[in-house]
């Protein structure tokens, strides 16, 4: 026994001695695994005064993957314009990937998206745009694969040194492409299409971006992505139905902030109207916005704004009455005159008729 315990000392001794002379970051240096622990300052992307003080959120954080979600016409394309709008203005080039294709041009500008037009020398027709954003649509990238090759291709092309910016990947919407596999077999496949963005966003994608944050990265890129969403129905009587995202939910899992626009079982807006002798203006729309999932400062609201097509407003009397003394003067031509009637009209247009046990095709 007494063997048994001498020999025991003797190695305590001995790993004791090693370890007084182990010297564990020359280990670490020898091994390579020196690497940067440290992360930069969280920044965030600003968006409009009414969307801060609403949400209590500065914005779009990033260098992190953001979710909008919502049924149609809630609000996401407004918020998206908001941040292409916002990178622009820092310096932050914005990489619109637009494969919903319902963009508008016109709509943009009058948000304050920057571009000009490129124009045909001969008939004076548009025929293009330009300026400090890049832009790529399903004439470009048919399938979730190419999204996600393409934003790989820039952020190589940028630690090369032939993209010198901070980059900010907008993408409307999942939901709104299929997978390779589905474009082949010519079957939309949601189960394909949802392994596909697993595969190269979660697996891929989403880290090389979230890896940007870090001290050893010369630039942070941030991914906002639109998504389309689909009602669950209720999983047992008492239950209510559940607000699902098209696409699965990794990029649900990954995301590190989500704004929810409208209601679960329906869109959840109001449409705030212009009438005079029996002609309509519509000019803005009431809609719920909830951030739902913040792990950045934690914070998580619920509120409402209104949306205008020159960006958000605050849901309130004032701001109402501010912006249609803004630009009454262009529905004058419309209605015949500046002295009309603003009237509100609920939209609870109902989708829980249109509820699946599983995602719709």
């Amino acid at each position: 026994m007494s063997d048994n315990k001498d020999k025991k000392s003797l190695k305590a001794a001995v790993s004791q001695e090693l370890k007084s002379k182990f010297n564990l970051e020359k280990f670490k240096n020898d091994k390579k695994l020196k690497t940067s622990t440290a992360f930069k300052e969280q920044k965030w992307l600003p968006l409009s005064k009414a969307y801060q003080e609403t949400t209590s959120v500065p914005g779009i954080p990033l260098g992190h993957i953001s979710i909008i979600r919502g049924y149609s016409d809630t609000g996401k394309t407004l918020l998206l314009l908001e941040a292409a709008t916002s990178a622009q203005k820092h310096g932050i080039l914005p990489v619109l990937i637009i494969t919903e294709m319902k963009w508008d041009w016109e709509f943009a500008k009058k948000v304050g998206f920057k571009f000009s037009e490129i124009k045909d020398k001969e008939s004076g027709e548009v025929i293009g745009y330009e300026g400090f954003f890049i832009y790529v649509d399903r004439e470009n990238i048919e399938s979730i694969e190419g999204v996600a090759g393409f934003i790989l291709d820039l952020m190589d092309e940028q630690k090369k040194g032939n993209l010198p910016y901070d980059l900010m990947f907008l993408w409307d919407s999942i939901g709104s492409v299929p997978c390779e596999m589905s474009l082949k077999s010519n079957k939309n496949n949601n189960e394909w299409n949802a392994g596909a963005i697993s595969t190269q966003f979660s697996n891929n994608v989403n880290q090389k971006i979230v890896l940007s944050r870090k001290e050893s990265s010369p630039y942070t890129n941030t991914l906002l992505v639109l998504n389309k969403v689909w009602t669950a129905k209720p999983d047992s009587p008492m239950a209510q139905p559940r607000l699902m995202n098209k696409g699965g939910w990794s990029m649900w899992f990954d995301c590190t902030y989500m704004v929810t626009f409208g209601n679960v079982s329906n869109p959840g807006t109001n449409k705030i109207k212009a009438i005079k002798d029996g002609k309509t203006v519509e000019f803005a729309k009431r809609t719920n916005i909830q951030i739902e999932k913040n792990h950045v400062n934690g914070i998580t609201t619920k509120g409402k704004l209104v949306m205008t097509p020159h960006g958000f407003i605050q849901d309130s009397s004032n701001s109402i009455q501010k912006y249609k003394e803004e630009h009454s003067k262009n529905w004058a031509s419309i209605l015949g005159g500046e002295d009309f009637s603003i009237v509100e009209e609920d939209e609870q247009e109902d989708v829980s008729q249109i509820m699946y046990d599983k995602e719709p095709e």
